[in-house]
C-alpha cells in the first residue's frame, strides 16, 4: 500500500503506547452508544419511521421522532433535524438570523468565529449578512494560553446584547478546543450578568466525544452538522438544531416560512440513512478519535507543534499540525488524499474557496461529499501554516491515512524517514 518499512515501524512504536487511550475512547463510545439506543426505545422508532414523504412533507413520521431523538440526547426541549439544511455554516447562520432582531447583537466571547460565519456576520461584507439587517457584533479575544477572559466578557456584555455564540472547535486556529464543562462555566457566568442572553454552541465536530453535550450544561441552542459526528458517515446531507423550544421553532420558521415551520419539509427517503448514521456514530466518532491520538503522537514524536498534544484530553475530532512551510501542508494533504477509497489517484490543489480569506486546500475523498467525518484534512495557506485532519469512519483506516501522510512528507524531503525515532 506504498507504506515504507520505516514509517510503519514509526507508527507500530507510537502505537503501543496508546492502548490506555484507546480503551478510554472505547468506554466513551459505549456510553454514547447506549445513549443514543435508549432514545431511540423511549422514542419508540418503528419501521415506518423509516420511510420518507415528498411534497410538503405533512405528518412525517420519520422525520418528527427523529427530532424527538435528537432533542433526547442533546438534553433539549425540541430540534430540527432537517436534510433542507446544507451545511454546518447554514445550520449556525439559520439559528443567528432566526433568533436575532435588527437592533440586537451577537457576541462571541471565544475570539474569532469561524472563517465561513465571518460572512454570515458581516465581518467581510456579504449580502445578506446579519449586518445588513442592523444586527451589531463584537467579540472578546481569548488570553494568551486559549482561556476564557471573564473580565473583556463582562466589560463586552452591553445592553443591546442578545446571544453569546459559542466556537467550541478551534476552526482554523491554533488554539484549545473547549470542553463541555468549561462550557458550562462560560454559559453560567454569561448568565449570571443577563439571564436572558441566548448562549449558542457551535458544536460541530464535538458530538459524542464526550458523555455530555452542550444541552446538559445550559446551552440554548446546540448546532451542528450531519457530514460530520451525528451523521455517522452515512447521512448524505442535513444539519440540525436543538434547544429551546422557542429557539427551535424560530428557526424552523425561519427555515421553511412564517406559518408553516415544522409542519412542512418532506425526508425524501433519507431517514434511513439519518436514523442509521446516528446510531453508528458514537462508534464511528470513537474511530476518528483514535486516528487524532495517533495522528498527534506521531507528530509531536517528530518535534511538531500539535494540538491538542499527545496526551491531553480530547473535546472533538480535529487534529492540528504545524507543519511551518505551504510545502508541508499540502504534502500532507495529497498524503491523507492518496489514502482515500475515492479519488485516490487526484492530486488536490489549493484554490481560492468560497467563504475563506485565503487559498485552502482540501483532501476528501470521500463517499458523501465534503464529509468531515470520514478521513480529510484541510488547511488555509498562511501562516503558521497548520493542517487540521479529522476523520476516519474506521479506526484502521485513520491509521492508513496518518501513515499515508507521513510517507507523502517523506517523498518530498519534508521528513528524513532514515532518523525516526523509534
Amino acid at each position: 500500500m506504498g507504506i515504507d518499512r520505516e514509517i510503519y515501524a514509526y507508527g507500530e512504536a507510537v502505537l503501543n503506547k496508546l492502548a490506555g487511550r484507546f480503551q478510554q475512547i472505547d468506554e466513551i463510545a459505549e456510553y454514547n452508544q447506549l445513549k443514543v439506543v435508549k432514545a431511540m426505545q423511549e422514542c419508540q422508532i418503528s419501521e415506518a419511521c423509516l420511510l420518507g414523504t415528498t411534497g410538503y412533507g405533512y405528518n412525517d413520521l420519520g422525520r418528527d421522532t427523529l427530532e424527538k431523538v435528537y432533542a433526547k440526547i442533546f438534553d433539549a426541549e425540541d430540534a430540527l433535524v432537517r436534510p433542507q439544511i446544507t451545511c454546518g455554516t447554514h445550520a449556525l447562520a439559520l439559528a443567528l438570523m432566526s433568533n436575532l432582531r435588527p437592533g440586537d447583537e451577537l457576541f462571541s466571547p471565544v475570539g474569532k468565529p469561524y472563517d465561513t460565519l465571518e460572512e454570515v456576520i458581516g465581518i467581510r461584507p456579504s449580502k445578506g449578512s446579519l449586518a445588513e439587517y442592523g444586527i451589531g457584533y463584537r467579540q472578546a479575544e481569548l488570553r494568551p494560553d486559549g482561556s476564557f477572559d471573564y473580565d473583556a466578557i463582562r466589560a463586552s456584555i452591553g445592553p443591546r446584547t442578545r446571544m453569546a455564540a459559542i466556537q467550541r472547535s478551534k476552526g482554523y486556529q491554533t488554539r484549545p478546543t473547549f470542553s463541555v464543562k468549561q462550557i458550562g462555566e462560560l454559559i453560567a457566568f454569561i448568565k449570571d450578568i443577563r439571564p436572558d442572553i441566548l448562549c449558542m454552541v457551535d458544536n460541530c465536530y464535538g458530538e459524542f466525544v464526550e458523555t455530555v453535550e452542550p444541552g446538559d450544561v445550559g446551552a440554548d441552542m446546540v448546532v451542528g452538522s450531519l457530514i460530520k459526528n451525528p451523521g455517522g458517515g452515512l447521512a448524505p446531507i442535513g444539519g440540525y438544531i436543538a434547544g429551546k423550544k422557542e429557539c427551535v421553532e424560530n428557526a424552523a420558521y425561519r427555515l421553511t416560512s412564517p406559518g408553516l415551520g415544522k409542519e412542512v419539509g418532506a425526508s425524501l427517503g433519507i431517514l434511513k440513512d439519518f436514523y442509521q448514521g446516528l446510531f453508528l456514530a458514537p462508534t464511528v466518532t470513537a474511530s476518528a478519535l483514535k486516528g487524532a491520538v495517533f495522528a498527534a503522537n506521531l507528530y509531536e514524536g517528530l518535534g511538531f507543534p500539535v494540538i491538542p498534544d499527545g496526551s491531553e484530553s480530547r473535546h472533538d475530532i480535529i487534529q492540528a499540525v504545524t507543519l511551518g512551510s505551504p510545502e508541508g501542508v499540502i504534502a500532507f494533504c495529497r498524503g491523507i488524499q492518496a489514502a482515500a477509497p475515492v479519488d485516490s489517484h487526484v492530486s488536490p490543489e489549493p484554490w481560492d474557496m468560497p467563504g475563506y480569506d485565503a487559498r485552502v486546500i482540501m483532501a476528501a475523498g470521500a463517499f458523501v461529499s465534503g464529509s468531515s467525518i470520514e478521513l480529510s484534512a484541510d488547511a488555509p495557506i498562511k501562516p503558521p501554516y497548520a493542517v487540521y485532519f479529522q476523520g476516519g469512519l474506521t479506526w484502521q483506516h485513520a491509521k492508513f491515512g496518518i501513515l499515508k501522510s507521513l510517507q507523502s512528507l517523506a517523498d518530498r524531503g519534508v521528513v528524513d524517514k532514515n532518523s525516526l525515532p523509534l
